[in-house]
């Protein structure tokens, strides 16, 4: 039951019903909770005639991760974000892949930590991390806490990422349109019906939303879980395919993602790769020019080539990505035409000193998990110096972790990688666990 607590807050867009309710026009869903009552998100509610949001700054734990992990390949490749979830959502979907978050009656309220603006800005400074991405259950519910944040980081010279299902309402938009740098919305059918049954939500106000920040010029990237026996149909892709063109153009980077079995749809096997090989091939042929596919680990399967001379520009494996032939002004180096590539950043070449170390980690990569968030269980505070060392592949990377930054992400970097070991001195302590898609948030351990 919903009640005045430190960590409610007055929300924003919503309207008086009645004496006893009042409306929320933050999603389209226009909940009208009675006084005590939340609507359905679950984070949301009504007290004494006024909607107040129950969920400001309350956060799963801040996780630095790889731009890449949005579907978000053209907008500084490589880049570390530091990522930010929440719980509740305005969907429901059957599918869902942060069922354990999203959906808040399965919520498992240990995993809930707090956060103010001005930490999650000063965490993004001591660690050099340049985006902060709004993700996992989906930004939408805590919007209040997004456009303070993102506001605040962007005088501090961070960018913002917003990964979403998009279930929102015009005037909200037009908030985010003011603080939110990169935009990576999902679709997840043209097919209205399966919104109304799989999503408890409607596919008109997605695509009224999606067209509006098409419109507004803001960078935008666009992706489609491809569900087995739901939405990889030919007939499905094309639908998308053919609104995408004509509603927001060929040259929109669009990622085709293979699912994972997840919360009530688990009947099913994963999404085939060659599903996803057979939507960019229908997408190609149709005329787009930049198709990417997601959760999928193989060598050159998701590289940016230019588009005059087919020179590799950015080299990916999984979540990794390396700049290749490509100029500060993300011009191809060998015939001098301009890429699409957004601010690419130019990463440091690390120092590495091989110290003693005196305890280890190893991860053994799987069909299932090709990657893994990594939690400091036991420690002091977060700060701390580790070594990732690749097997089977000739790659060690130092990992530093500055005061109160605790949760990482690793990734298989390579075919011929069979796992990582990790590696460290102090007395923290440090557990895996298993992502299973790429922006899944994990909250049980290996």
């Amino acid at each position: 039951m919903p009640t005045v607590t430190p960590l409610s807050r007055p929300a924003q867009h919503w309207i008086p019903f009645n004496d006893e309710r009042a409306e929320c026009r933050l999603c389209p869903r226009h909940c009208r909770p009675k006084n005590d009552r939340m609507g359905f998100c679950g984070v949301r509610g009504t007290v004494k005639g006024e909607i107040r949001s129950f969920n400001y700054g309350q956060s799963l734990a801040a996780t630095e991760e790889i731009i890449e992990t949005e579907a978000v390949n053209h907008f500084s490749p490589g880049a570390r974000i530091l990522s930010m979830g929440n719980v509740g959502c305005m969907m429901a979907c059957s599918f869902c892949q942060n069922w354990e978050t999203s959906q808040i009656q399965h919520l498992d309220h240990k995993i809930v930590r707090h956060y103010t603006p001005e930490q999650l800005v000063e965490m993004c400074l001591e660690n050099d991390i340049p985006i902060i991405s709004w993700t996992y259950n989906d930004p939408v519910v805590w919007h209040e806490f997004v456009v303070k944040t993102s506001t605040l980081a962007q005088k501090n010279g961070i960018k913002t990422l917003y990964k979403s299902a998009f279930y929102i309402e015009e005037a909200p938009v037009n908030e985010l349109l003011e603080c939110i740098d990169i935009f990576s919305l999902s679709l997840k059918s043209l097919n209205a019906e399966f919104y109304q049954k799989h999503t408890k939500a409607k596919l008109q106000p997605v695509l009224e939303r999606i067209k509006q920040i098409a419109d507004s010029g803001a960078y935008l990237e666009l992706s489609q879980l491809v569900i087995p026996e739901l939405n990889d149909q030919d007939e499905d892709i094309e639908q998308t395919i053919d609104w995408v063109i004509e509603n927001v153009g060929a040259d929109v980077p669009l990622h085709f993602v293979a699912f994972h079995p997840a919360y009530q749809y688990t009947h099913v096997e994963r999404t085939d790769i060659t599903t996803l090989k057979r939507a960019r091939k229908l997408a190609l042929a149709k005329g787009m020019t930049h198709i990417y596919l997601g959760n999928a680990y193989e060598a050159d399967l998701n590289n940016t080539a230019c588009q005059s001379c087919g020179t590799v520009l950015v080299k990916r494996y999984g979540l990794h990505a390396t700049l290749q032939n490509l100029d500060k002004h993300s011009c191809c180096t060998q015939c001098g035409t301009q890429s699409p590539i957004i601010e690419p950043m130019i990463n440091k070449p690390l120092s590495i000193q091989k110290t003693p170390t005196t305890k280890q980690l190893q991860i053994n990569w799987t069909d299932e998990v090709q990657s893994a968030h990594i939690l400091q269980s036991k420690g002091n505070g977060g700060k701390d110096s580790l070594l990732i060392h690749s097997l089977n592949d000739e790659f060690t990377v130092v990992k530093e972790l500055s005061k109160r930054l605790d949760r990482f992400i690793v990734s298989r970097r390579s075919d011929k990688e069979t796992g990582i070991i990790i590696s460290w001195d102090s007395d923290c302590e440090y557990q895996p666990l298993e992502v299973l898609d790429r922006a899944h948030y994990p909250v049980s351990f290996l």
